[in-house]
Formats: structure tokens, sequence, C-alpha cells
């Protein structure tokens, strides 16, 4: 992970394009999620099962975050991380991408848990199916309903607030949570199945803290003004809920 993440900052660097991490990152954690259903010795159906679930994710989103870095300006969050660094901006970029591949590692390590469960099919398995395709299904559904909405010309400068999005600002995020905690389920009879339930809330705090809304919100207010101000007072950051009234 350290030498992959460090080769990919230099590639980042020569083509002035910090958001090929997001890309990168889903598909490495899919490739050693997989490494990991192939070689564990965990009961081999279930094996069979989290590889399904955990390539299907990872290609999905890839394919997403590319059709969104392919042909387009570095994201805006990367560029005022880059701003706000200032001279430092490419060694902390580097600190930063090191940081993306400690990540993959550790949201690995779900899988990792998952596919070493010894049992026998139990319930919890189901539920764990059932969370993962509801967050799949939900964070699909978002990511399209966001592109179909950004690819209407009449919607420029306008709040995107159909679907999931006139529930939540980032049902993306909110879906992408839950996937993680469909592996708590299925890894639920292993003894360190607990150790699962840090990947959820690792993810929650990354995006609800770190980079996820925090930089994204700061752009919609700059691009939106007024109607993202109108947006926040009747829409949940994070989790789906009915809009408020405004006022």
């Amino acid at each position: 992970m350290v030498v992959m993440f460090a080769l990919l900052w230099l590639l980042q660097w020569r083509i002035n394009n910090a958001g090929i991490v997001d890309v990168f990152w889903a598909a490495t954690v899919g490739v050693v999620g997989i490494f990991y259903c192939a070689t564990a010795n965990g009961f081999h159906q279930r094996r069979w099962l989290v590889g399904a679930l955990i390539a299907v994710w990872a290609v999905r989103l890839s394919l997403h975050l590319w059709s969104r870095y392919r042909g387009h300006k570095e994201d805006q969050r990367y560029t005022a991380l880059k701003q706000q660094w200032g001279r430092a901006a490419q060694f902390r970029m580097f600190r930063f991408y090191q940081m993306q591949g400690l990540g993959a590692f550790l949201f690995s390590m779900a899988v990792f848990l998952a596919v070493k469960n010894e049992a026998g099919w139990w319930v919890s398995d189901g539920i764990g199916v059932v969370v993962w395709l509801v967050a799949i299904v939900g964070e699909a559904m978002s990511d399209y309903q966001l592109q179909k909405f950004k690819r209407d010309p009449k919607n420029k400068g306008e709040v995107c607030n159909i679907g999931w999005w006139r529930y939540s600002r980032h049902p993306n995020y909110f879906f992408e949570v839950l996937h993680w905690c469909s592996y708590v389920f299925i890894a639920y009879a292993t003894p360190f199945w607990w150790l699962t339930i840090l990947m959820p809330v690792a993810m929650y705090h990354f995006l609800t803290n770190v980079t996820g809304i925090p930089l994204s919100e700061r752009q919609s207010l700059k691009s939106r003004g007024d109607k993202y101000r109108q947006y926040q007072r009747t829409t949940n950051a994070f989790f789906p809920w009915f809009p408020k009234a405004d006022g």
C-alpha cells in the first residue's frame, strides 16, 4: 500500500489531478478484499458470497468515480485543499495519499474478518446481505439522480433536491457508510467480529467531519449561495429524513 500510493501520488503530481485517488482507493479495497476471499480458511460458501459483494461494490464505485474523473477538471475539494496548503501542498498531499493507502488496508480488514467466519450460514448473514443490497441500490440511485440533475442545462446553479437528495444532502455518503455495516453482520460469528464496527464508524467520521461533507458543503455554498443555505435549513446533512419547513 505504501509503495502503490506513493506511485499514485507521483502520477497525480504529473497530471495535476488529485482526484484519481478516489478511483484507485475503491479498486484497491476491492482487489485486496477478493484476495482475502480467495485465500482465507473460512466457510467456503461465505467466502464466495463476500467475494461477490465486495467485487460488485468496488466495480460499481470505481466506474462511477472514473466517469466523474475522466475528462473533467480536478475535483474542487482537492483544488481547495491545495490552495489552503499553499507551498506545502504536494508534501501534504503525499501524506494524504499515504493515509488513503492505510485506509484501504484497514477497510479491507472488514472483508477479512467476514471471510474468516468458519460457521455455517447464520441469520446474521441474511441480514448482512439485505443491508448490503439496500446500501448498494441506494448509493447507485443517489449517484444516478445527481448525475442526471447535473446533465440538464436548466439546473445550472440550482440545488439537487430530487429523489434521495430530497431527504438528505449527502445520501450517497449515508449509503456508503451503510454498506460497511453489512460486513458487521456477516462477520458476527467470528471471535473478533466487533472490530468490523470500526469500519462504518471510521467512514462516518471521515465523510462527515474530514474530507466529505465539510469540503463539499463549502464548495456548494460558494457556488449556490442562498439556495444552498435554504437547502441546509430544510434537509438533514447525512441521515435521510423528511425535509423541514423553512422558517
